[in-house]
């Protein structure tokens, strides 16, 4: 099972939370402003999927760097918005990829209405991320979030060439999910430093966004092989039973003997599940520490993430940040 590093007091997103709840209030207004549709199933089916909620993390960040750089405008607000417009397409896409039919303990998009609809609506999300880069005004915002958008479709891609192959490296796995995942955190930490104009701090937020971002994956990836549904919001093991090779099987493959292979082989590989398979999974990742190594690897990305922030004075905003990171290896859900 997961066992957190142990520290005086549990880090939590409090502090962020609390820094940005009236701005993140302004962007969830905005967002909604712009799901509005003459199609009525377009605001029904976006409304599903923004109601279920989640730590609306990535619009928080930038939120937070914008403040942490000083900015006192309101570009910051429009522009998280359309980094969870893009995270929420995402999103979709790849519950109809997954075939899930569970996130954040709802009913996913794709299973009340069909993988058409979500398909759909996740471009209808994405252009309307365009509509609003496009309304900032800044070509350097334009390709900062064009390009990271392209980069999480080849992440997607890319992980496809990689589903169902256990023999899968963890320098493959990670180039996914900096794709997939991190280039997304990367670029709301990044935006923060650019709508404030402190291009000296745009790389430091860009490279703390991108470290947070793998290590934040990571973890998730971990707390599918060890946390509890009731904490996970989706079931415990639907990346097994998807056939995602995640970190914690990649390392449990590398340290298995033969007939452990043929386990995996039989179960990833080849997708032939029988009763008792997700808890032999568990127990082969356990007898490996896989758990533990990837915590540790989630870990030394955090420590990166920190690094980046070494130059900032301290300030309640930068306190936060380096909460945040510590949060992510220590979380439960």
């Amino acid at each position: 099972m997961l066992q957190p590093k142990p520290h005086n007091t549990s880090p939590t997103l409090a502090g962020l939370q609390s820094l940005v709840r009236e701005d993140l209030a302004r962007v969830d207004q905005v967002i909604l402003s712009h799901i509005d549709s003459g199609v009525p199933l377009i605001p029904k089916l976006a409304r599903h999927i923004i109601a279920a909620g989640g730590k609306r993390l990535r619009p928080a960040l930038t939120l937070l760097c914008a403040k942490l750089c000083g900015y006192s405008g309101a570009r910051h607000i429009h522009l998280a918005a359309c980094v969870e417009f893009i995270h929420t397409a995402t999103l979709l896409h790849d519950d109809v990829v997954d075939e899930s039919a569970l996130r954040r303990g709802n009913a996913t998009a794709n299973d009340i209405w069909g993988n058409k609809a979500s398909v759909l609506v996740g471009d209808f999300l994405l252009s309307r991320a365009f509509q609003l880069m496009v309304s900032d005004g800044s070509l350097k915002v334009l390709k900062i979030l064009s390009d990271t958008s392209a980069i999480i479709a080849q992440g997607e891609v890319l992980q496809l060439s990689t589903a169902n192959n256990p023999e899968t490296t963890q320098e493959q796995y990670l180039e996914v999910i900096t794709a997939k995942t991190a280039a997304l955190f990367s670029a709301a930490c990044e935006l923060g430093a650019v709508v404030s104009d402190k291009t000296d701090r745009e790389e430091a937020l860009r490279q703390a966004g991108l470290s947070l971002g793998i290590a934040f994956q990571i973890m998730d990836d971990a707390l599918d092989y060890s946390a509890s549904q009731a904490t996970l919001g989706k079931e415990v093991g639907d990346d097994f039973r998807e056939g995602k090779v995640t970190l914690p099987v990649i390392l449990a493959y590398a340290r298995s003997d033969k007939e452990e292979r043929v386990f995996w082989k039989r179960t990833i590989e080849d997708q032939e599940m029988q009763a008792g398979d997700l808890e032999r999974a568990i127990e082969i990742i356990n007898k490996y520490q896989s758990i533990d190594s990837s915590i540790a690897l989630a870990e030394t990305y955090c420590e990166s993430a920190r690094a980046q922030l070494g130059n900032f004075p301290r300030s309640a905003e930068k306190d936060a940040l380096l909460e945040t990171i510590d949060f992510c290896t220590q979380r439960a859900y």
